[in-house]
């Protein structure tokens, strides 16, 4: 008899067991959640009074563009940097080494062979490819050229502005000269070809190309992505230390001569 009650007992406490475990999970979850959200609520408590004390935004913020500061390593620091406007920027940028000697080396080394040419003179029209911070477009306008325009998949004004150099927001023949300094202006694109067919569809018939590439590059293979200019000459140039060559070519409708 008494055993048939053990039995029966044990039974009882079997079944009854996985119900007790629900009911101790549930008051488990419950408390963690409960103590979860109270952590979540102070962090954010935190965080707010933190931003209120040293992360006040600025009274008034100037034109939108980036500044010349160091890289922000907080929220805080990136929510109190000061903006630069667009003139002030290129008058830092200009009076930086790099960007002098930029413009030395264009001034000496690229422009003199296209006046020699004859497709650059002071009323020239003048498109920069991957025209980057502006490096190209400010030294064109410093040699007396008048219209000298910049491009870039960024913009960076006030000298660049943002364009697909593979659909030049341009009319046919709108440029004298379409200029790049840059050696990946080519070599970097999507589509060379593409490329190349816009530039000569946005210059006019006799105008000129001038595109910087790089020495490891045979100049046959830059050449033959423009069908229907010629190449006038070949330079190898130096421009601020780097050592690239410069291929000019003029428009004039025919199929590039075989270099």
């Amino acid at each position: 008899m008494e055993c048939s009650r053990t039995i029966q007992s044990m039974a009882a406490s079997t079944t009854r067991s996985p119900a007790a475990v629900d009911r101790h999970a549930v008051r488990l979850i419950t408390r963690v959640s409960i103590a979860m959200a109270a952590v979540a609520t102070l962090s954010l408590l935190y965080l707010l009074r933190h931003a209120s004390i040293y992360c006040s935004p600025a009274s008034h913020q100037p034109a939108l563009t980036i500044s010349l500061a160091s890289f922000p390593r907080t929220s805080c620091d990136a929510a109190s940097r000061r903006v630069v406007p667009p003139d002030h920027r290129l008058a830092k940028l200009r009076a930086s080494p790099r960007w002098r000697r930029r413009a030395a080396s264009l001034a000496t080394s690229a422009f003199p062979p296209l006046r020699g040419l004859g497709i650059l003179a002071t009323p020239s029209r003048v498109l920069c490819l991957a025209a980057g911070a502006g490096h190209a477009v400010d030294a064109f306008r410093a040699a007396g050229t008048r219209d000298a325009t910049g491009i870039d998949l960024v913009d960076f004004p006030p000298l660049v502005r943002r364009a697909d150099p593979h659909h030049l927001p341009f009319s046919d023949g709108a440029f004298d000269l379409v200029f790049s300094d840059d050696p990946s202006a080519t070599s970097g694109a999507l589509f060379p070809s593409r490329l190349a067919r816009e530039a000569e569809r946005a210059v006019r018939r006799g105008g000129g190309i001038a595109l910087a590439f790089d020495r490891e590059i045979e100049t046959a293979v830059v050449a033959t992505l423009f069908k229907r200019s010629r190449v006038l000459d070949v330079k190898d140039v130096t421009l601020d230390g780097s050592h690239v060559r410069l291929l000019i070519m003029q428009s004039n409708g025919t199929t590039t001569d075989p270099y």
